[in-house]
């Protein structure tokens, strides 16, 4: 057998979060509302590209919400596919609020990794839905990765963190310990096999 043979495909799975926008500086949480980014994010997704732009890539999806299509835009992808799977985490009735406030509401804790969300003026989704939304699509990426194709996606924190937690096997609620910052780049692969992350939070100028 040839030394080649013996190399892994050398594929990712590369994740970019959307850019600052009014919601995300203030601690709102962003869900299916389609608010524009901020000049900072703006200028940060361009930053975002120039990490972007040390490969080809085989596949460029994003979600279909407007920051995150600014976002592929502006980080030089303005042919990204809208994939309707990437879009955020639905809020439901916590669309809009920060955790202090559902916290004060509720009168107990609460993260969207252990309780998900109720239904409000969308229908909300709870983790196993959203670890169903992320399965799907990995089931579809996963192969391409394996054959050492490069995949970007633009997508969201939270749902981007689940999707992360999908890959390792923790389900959508793994995301829990994975931080992610606007115009945060990182990359999913593989290791003797089995689904890794290769970087993580990497923001430039940081």
């Amino acid at each position: 057998m040839k030394d080649d043979e013996l190399t892994e495909p050398d594929g990712r799975l590369v994740l970019v979060r959307h850019g600052e926008t009014e919601w995300s500086r203030s601690g709102r949480h962003t869900g299916l509302t389609d608010v524009p980014l901020t000049e900072t994010g703006a200028y940060k997704a361009e930053l975002a590209g120039t990490l972007l732009a040390t490969r080809s890539y085989d596949l460029v999806l994003t979600s279909p919400l407007q920051r995150a299509v600014e976002t592929a835009r502006r980080a030089g992808y303005p042919q990204a596919r809208p994939e309707p799977r990437l879009v955020e985490w639905d809020y439901g009735a916590y669309e809009g609020l920060t955790t202090p406030q559902i916290v004060a509401q509720l009168g107990r804790p609460w993260t969207i990794w252990q309780a998900g969300s109720p239904a409000g003026a969308t229908p909300g989704e709870t983790v196993a839905q959203v670890t169903a939304r992320a399965a799907s699509l990995l089931d579809e990426l996963r192969p391409r990765v394996q054959a050492g194709q490069q995949i970007l996606v633009f997508s969201h924190a939270h749902f981007l963190r689940a999707l992360a937690g999908v890959w390792l096997g923790l389900t959508a609620a793994g995301g829990r310990y994975f931080v992610l910052g606007t115009s945060a780049v990182s990359e999913l692969g593989f290791e003797h096999g089995s689904e890794v992350i290769t970087q993580w939070n990497h923001v430039r100028g940081r």
